[in-house]
C-alpha cells in the first residue's frame, strides 16, 4: 500500500496522520519546519500552540467542550496530548505548550506507519488520496499552485497572540488569585480603578501598530480581536470584553474593581503568564508601555510580545464537493484553517475527520459524516452549506447543531444538547466499528 501524503504537521495534519496510521494506513507526513519557519512558529515541534488555553472551554454547556468530548471518544491524538499536558485554568482546557507539542511529535515520530519528511512541498502532490493541512500560513509556492488549480482566490483575515510575562515579576501585593463567579482560582487578576482604566485605554488608543506589509483591507476574526481594535471601537468596549470585572471581586476587600486584566498560566510550573484578551499587533515598545501601566505589572518582565499574522483559508462552500474534499481535485482533502474552520480544536477535529475519511477510501469503503447533532457533524456540514458570499471561518458553537424543542433555561438546554450530541457521535462510531473510548 502506497503511503498517503499529508502536508503540514500542525494540529490538523498531526491528527490526520495519526488517524490514518492507527487504521493501518501508511503515511508520509511533510513538515517544512525547521528548514523554513513561519512568523507564527517558534520551534520545529508538531502541533505548536500559540496560547496555553487555545483548545477552549470544556464544560458541558460549552460547544468546544462537546467537540473535545467527541474527539476523546474518537481516540484523538490531540486530546491525549492535552490530557497529558493539562494545566489548571478554571473551566478552560489549558496545556503546557511545550509538553503538548512534544507529546504529539513523539507519538508520530515513533509510529511505525508514519514517515516524517522535513521539507517544503511546493505543489499539490500528484498522488491520491492526499491531505492538505498546511494551516493559516500556507507557503507561497503551494498556495499559488493550489489557487491556480482551483481557479478560486484565497481569503484571509488577521489573527493575533497575546504577550506573556514572567510570573515572578508579577506584584501579588496588588494582584490576586480568583476565578470568575467563584470558579477555581486559576487566574491572576490585576484590578484597575476608573482612573487606571482611563490611562490604559488612552495608551492603547495612541499606540502604534506593527502593520503587516501585505495588507490592503485588514479584517479580523471576531473571536480573536486585538485589544487595540477593541479599544478603537469605544471606551466601554473592552469593559464588556476581556476587562469586564463581573464575578471577580477582590477576596481581600470583597470589592469589585472598575476593570480587571486577567493573567492565565502558560506552563505547568506557573513561570509564565499571558494577558487574557490582550492579543495584539502593536509595536513592542508600545506593548511594554501598556503592560507596565497595568496595576501589579509595573515591573513585569515580558518574555514574549504579542504578534499578529495573516490566516489564509479557502472559500469552503465554493470549493468543496463534500466536507473536506475539493471539487476541482477529487481525492485531495483539506483540513484545519485552510478548510474554513477557525481554532486549534476545530483544526484538529477536521484533521481527524479527513484522516478517517481517507482511511475508508483507501480500504474501498465509504465513511459517512458524523451525525448532525454532534458538533463535528455540524461543523463539517457548515463548510459545504454556508453562504459563499462573505464566507468567514467558523469555530464550534451551538448554532451548528439543531436546538431542542420546548422552553428551558439556556444552561439546561445546552447541557442536554451536549449529552445528545455526544451520545449520537458515540453511536455513530460504534456503527462504523471504531470502538469509541467514551461510553454513550
Amino acid at each position: 500500500m502506497d503511503p498517503v501524503v499529508v502536508i503540514g504537521a500542525g494540529l490538523a495534519g498531526s491528527e490526520a496522520a495519526f488517524a490514518l496510521a492507527e487504521r493501518g494506513v501508511p503515511v508520509r507526513l511533510y513538515e517544512m519546519r525547521p528548514r523554513k519557519m513561519t512568523p507564527a512558529h517558534r520551534s520545529a515541534a508538531f502541533a505548536e500552540l500559540v496560547c496555553s488555553n487555545s483548545l477552549g472551554g470544556e464544560s458541558e454547556t460549552n460547544a468546544k467542550g462537546l467537540l473535545q468530548a467527541e474527539l476523546r471518544a474518537a481516540g484523538s491524538l490531540v486530546m491525549a496530548a492535552a490530557d497529558a499536558a493539562r494545566l489548571p485554568a478554571g473551566g478552560a482546557l489549558a496545556v503546557d505548550r511545550e509538553l503538548f507539542s512534544g507529546y504529539v511529535s513523539q507519538r508520530l515520530e515513533a509510529h511505525p506507519l508514519v514517515e516524517v519528511v522535513r521539507e517544503e512541498v511546493l505543489a499539490v502532490p500528484a498522488a491520491r488520496p492526499a491531505i492538505l493541512a498546511t494551516g493559516p500560513l500556507t507557503s507561497d509556492p503551494l498556495a499559488a499552485d493550489l489557487q491556480n488549480r482551483l481557479g478560486e482566490p484565497f481569503l484571509s483575515f488577521y489573527d493575533a497572540a497575546a504577550p506573556v510575562v514572567l510570573g515572578e515579576s508579577i506584584n501579588m501585593d496588588v494582584c490576586y488569585r480568583a476565578g470568575r463567579y467563584g470558579q477555581e482560582a486559576d487566574y491572576i487578576n490585576c484590578p484597575l480603578t476608573e482612573e487606571d482604566y482611563r490611562r490604559l485605554h488612552a495608551a492603547i488608543a495612541r499606540a502604534r501598530s506593527h502593520t503587516p506589509h501585505d495588507w490592503e483591507k485588514l479584517e479580523f476574526f471576531e473571536g480573536c480581536m486585538p485589544i487595540e481594535e477593541l479599544a478603537r471601537r469605544g471606551f466601554q468596549t473592552p469593559l464588556y470584553g476581556p476587562l469586564k470585572p463581573l464575578g471577580l471581586a477582590d477576596p481581600r476587600s470583597g470589592e469589585r474593581p472598575f476593570a480587571v486584566v486577567q493573567l492565565r498560566q502558560e506552563d505547568r510550573e506557573g513561570r509564565m503568564w499571558s494577558l487574557v484578551g490582550f492579543q495584539t499587533g502593536l509595536k513592542w515598545g508600545d506593548q511594554k508601555e501598556i503592560i507596565h501601566l497595568i496595576p501589579g505589572l509595573e515591573e513585569a518582565e515580558i518574555v514574549r510580545y504579542g504578534v499578529m499574522h495573516r490566516n489564509t483559508y479557502l472559500n469552503a462552500p465554493r470549493v468543496l464537493s463534500r466536507p473536506l474534499e475539493l471539487k476541482a481535485l477529487p481525492g485531495v482533502w483539506v483540513a484545519g484553517v485552510l478548510s474554513g474552520v477557525e481554532g486549534y480544536l476545530e483544526s484538529a477535529a477536521t484533521g481527524w475527520l479527513a484522516g478517517l475519511q481517507v482511511a475508508y477510501v483507501v480500504r474501498g469503503e465509504k465513511a459517512l459524516l458524523p451525525p448532525e447533532e454532534s458538533m463535528l457533524g455540524g461543523l463539517a456540514r457548515f463548510l459545504v452549506s454556508a453562504n459563499p458570499e462573505g464566507f468567514q471561518p467558523m469555530n464550534a458553537n451551538w448554532g451548528l447543531v439543531p436546538s431542542l424543542p420546548g422552553k428551558m433555561p439556556k444552561r439546561e438546554r445546552r447541557r442536554r444538547m451536549f449529552e445528545r450530541g455526544l451520545r449520537a457521535f458515540v453511536r455513530w462510531l460504534e456503527e462504523l466499528g471504531e470502538r469509541p473510548l467514551t461510553p454513550a
